[in-house]
C-alpha cells in the first residue's frame, strides 16, 4: 500500500476464511483489515514479456503466478493443490487424466476448456515459438514432446489431448516421479488462443490481456510498473482479499530499500548486501530471510576456446574462495556451493566432489597445474570477459571473484554488465565467455537443475554435452524410488564436478523487507508467493 493510512479511518473486521482445496488468504478470525486492500511489491527488473511461453525467470514468473492458474499448484508443505483441475487420476503409471473445474472462465468471461490446455502446450513446445522452456515437456517425458521441440514431429502429435471440454489426458513415455510437481510450473498455464491469434505479440498488452488467475493486468508502464486488478471472474475470487497489486521494476537495491522506508513499497525484491546487518538491527521482524532452492553460478560458453577445455573450467572452479563469498561478501546465511543442484533436495542428499574438502592450498596448487597443462602461465595468463546483469549484488560478487582469480591464479577477468533482457539474449545467442546466472528450482527435485545441462536442452546455454551425463538423467527419471534416483543424480553431479560447464558459487537464501501490516506472507521453497494469499491489516 502506498503511504500510511490516516489515523481514525474506520477498518473492516475480517471473517474467518477457510479454503476448501486451495491456498488462499486465510485471515485469522478477528483480524482488523485496512479499508484499502492494495499491495506494492518490487519485482526487481522490467519483465522480458508476460507471454508464459517466452519467459525464463522469476521476474516474469512472479507476475504470471498472480495472473494465471495452471492445472495444479504446490503448497509450501510440498503437497499438490488443485487449481484449474479439481481432480485427477493416474492410469497404468504413464497416463494421467485431469478434470477441470465446472464453470471456470477467462477474465473476459469465455470458458476455459481442455482444448485450451492442449493448444497452449503444443504452442510451448513448438520450435516456431522458440521457448526457453521448449524442452520442459520432454523432461516430463510426455509422448513426442522432445521430438517436437527438435523439429522431428508435428506439434499435433504431442501426447496431450482433450477427451471432452473438461477432461485432459496426458500420456508419458515412462513413469516420471516428479510429474505432478513439474506440472505446477508457470510455463504450463493455459493461455487464451483467441487473444493470441487475434493480437499476436500484442496480446499481453493491458488492453488485450486475458488471464485465468486472481488478477488481470490493467496497466503497464515500461521500466516503471505493471498493475493488476482483481479478476472477479477468477474461480476462487471469494478467497481473495487484495484488490490491486502493483509490481515495480526497480533495479537498484538501494532505491528498493529507500522507497520501502518511504512507504512506497510494501515488499522489496531483495536486500542490499551492505545494508543487511544494519536493517536487521533497525527493522528486526520486517527482515524476512528464508532458505531457497536456488543456486548461483558462473556458466561457461563450452563451445568457445579456451572454455571448451574442461581443465580450464575446473581450474577456475577450484580458484574461487567460495566460503569467503558466502560468508563475507554475502553474509545472509548463503552456503558455499560445490554442486549445481542442492545438498538436500526432493528427499535425497547430494555429496560434494572430493576436492571441495581439500585444504585451500591444495586446491589452488591443482588449479595452477591444470591451467599450466592447458597452456596458461604467468607469462601467458588466461583472460576473459565475465558478464553479469545489472544489480549491485552481482557486481559485488563479480568484483570479489575476479580479484580471487587474479590473486590465486593470475587470471584476468574483465567485468561486463548488461540489463537483464539483453543478457538473456546474449546467453541464448552464445555471445559470451563466462556469464553470471542462477537457477531457482521449478520443482523439488534435482532434475530441475540438472536438466539444464542435458544435451540439446533449451536452457542449456552453456552448450555442454556428455552422453554419460545424459544417460544418468534418463536412468534417474526411470528410477522407482528416491534412493535409486539419488544414486543417478549423484552420478550426474560427479560428472559435472569433473567437466564443470558451470561453477556453482553459492546456494541461496531469499531476503526481503516486508511491512508488518502485510498478512499471510510465506514464500515456498522456490521463493514464490501469491498476492492472492495476502491481506493488509489496519495500520
Amino acid at each position: 500500500m502506498k503511504g500510511k493510512c490516516r489515523a481514525g479511518v474506520a477498518s473492516l473486521l475480517a471473517m474467518s476464511v477457510i479454503a476448501s482445496s486451495a491456498n488462499a488468504a486465510v485471515v485469522p478470525e478477528g483480524t482488523a483489515l485496512a479499508p484499502t486492500q492494495e499491495l506494492v511489491r518490487n519485482n526487481g527488473s522490467e519483465p522480458a514479456t508476460l507471454d508464459p511461453h517466452k519467459v525464463e525467470s522469476d521476474v516474469e514468473f512472479n507476475i504470471i503466478n498472480d495472473t494465471f492458474d495452471g492445472l495444479v499448484a504446490v503448497r509450501k508443505d510440498g503437497t499438490i493443490e488443485p487449481r484449474l483441475a479439481e481432480r485427477w487420476e493416474n492410469k497404468a503409471d504413464n497416463v494421467w487424466v485431469f478434470h477441470l473445474r465446472p464453470g471456470i472462465t477467462w477474465s473476459d468471461g469465455e470458458p476455459i476448456t481442455a482444448e485450451d490446455v492442449v493448444w497452449s502446450w503444443r504452442r510451448l513446445v513448438s520450435p516456431d515459438i522458440g521457448s526457453p522452456y521448449a524442452s520442459y515437456l520432454g523432461n516430463m517425458h510426455i509422448v513426442n514432446a522432445a521430438e517436437i521441440a527438435e523439429g522431428k514431429q508435428s506439434p499435433d502429435t504431442l501426447g496431450v489431448k482433450a477427451l471432452d471440454d473438461q477432461t485432459v489426458e496426458i500420456t508419458l513415455t515412462q513413469p516420471t516421479a516428479a510429474f505432478l510437481n513439474m506440472l505446477a510450473h508457470p510455463t504450463l498455464v493455459p493461455i487464451d488462443k483467441t487473444a493470441v491469434e487475434r493480437f499476436g505479440d500484442r496480446w499481453t498488452r493491458p488492453e488485450h490481456f486475458v488471464s485465468s488467475g486472481a488478477y488481470r493486468v490493467t496497466e503497464w508502464k515500461v521500466n516503471e510498473r505493471i498493475v493488476g486488478e482483481r479478476n472477479k471472474r477468477y474461480w476462487d475470487d471469494a478467497h481473495t482479499v487484495i484488490n490491486k497489486v502493483t509490481w515495480l521494476a526497480v533495479t537498484s537495491q538501494t532505491a528498493d530499500v529507500n522507497r520501502y522506508k518511504a512507504g512506497e513499497i510494501d515488499i522489496t525484491y531483495t536486500i542490499p548486501l551492505n545494508q543487511y546487518a544494519q536493517l536487521k538491527k533497525t527493522l528486526g521482524g520486517e527482515v524476512h530471510t528464508e532458505p531457497q532452492l536456488a543456486t548461483y553460478y558462473y556458466e561457461f560458453n563450452t563451445t568457445k576456446a579456451p572454455f571448451n577445455d574442461p581443465r580450464v573450467r575446473r581450474a577456475l572452479n577450484m580458484g574461487l574462495d567460495k566460503d569467503v563469498i558466502a560468508e563475507k561478501v554475502l553474509g545472509q546465511g548463503q552456503r558455499p556451493a560445490w554442486v549445481v543442484s542442492q545438498p538436500e533436495i526432493g528427499g535425497i542428499t547430494v555429496k560434494n566432489p572430493d576436492y571441495a574438502a581439500w585444504p585451500r592450498e591444495k586446491r589452488l596448487s591443482e588449479a595452477k597445474r591444470l591451467l599450466s597443462e592447458a597452456g596458461f602461465t604467468e607469462a601467458h595468463p588466461l583472460t576473459f570477459r565475465l558478464l553479469y546483469n545489472t544489480l549491485e549484488s552481482h557486481q559485488r560478487i563479480a568484483i570479489a571473484a575476479s580479484s580471487m582469480w587474479k590473486k590465486n591464479l593470475g587470471v584476468v577477468a574483465t567485468l561486463q554488465n548488461q540489463e537483464w533482457k539483453t543478457m538473456l539474449d546474449t546467453m541464448h545467442t552464445g555471445n559470451f565467455d563466462v556469464v553470471r546466472y542462477a537457477w531457482i528450482a521449478d520443482y523439488d527435485d534435482a532434475s530441475t537443475f540438472l536438466n539444464n545441462f542435458r544435451t540439446g536442452n533449451s536452457e542449456n546455454t552453456a552448450k555442454y554435452s556428455n552422453p554419460a551425463y545424459d544417460e544418468a538423467l534418463v536412468n534417474a527419471a526411470k528410477a522407482p524410488d528416491s534412493a535409486q534416483r539419488g544414486h543417478y543424480y549423484q552420478q550426474a553431479e560427479d560428472i559435472l564436478s569433473e567437466d564443470v560447464p558451470a561453477i556453482p558459487v553459492y546456494h541461496y537464501v531469499r531476503s526481503q523487507l516486508v511491512k508488518p501490516y502485510v498478512g499471510g506472507f510465506s514464500p515456498n521453497a522456490m521463493g514464490l508467493f501469491s498476492t492472492k494469499d495476502l491481506w493488509i491489516t489496519a495500520h
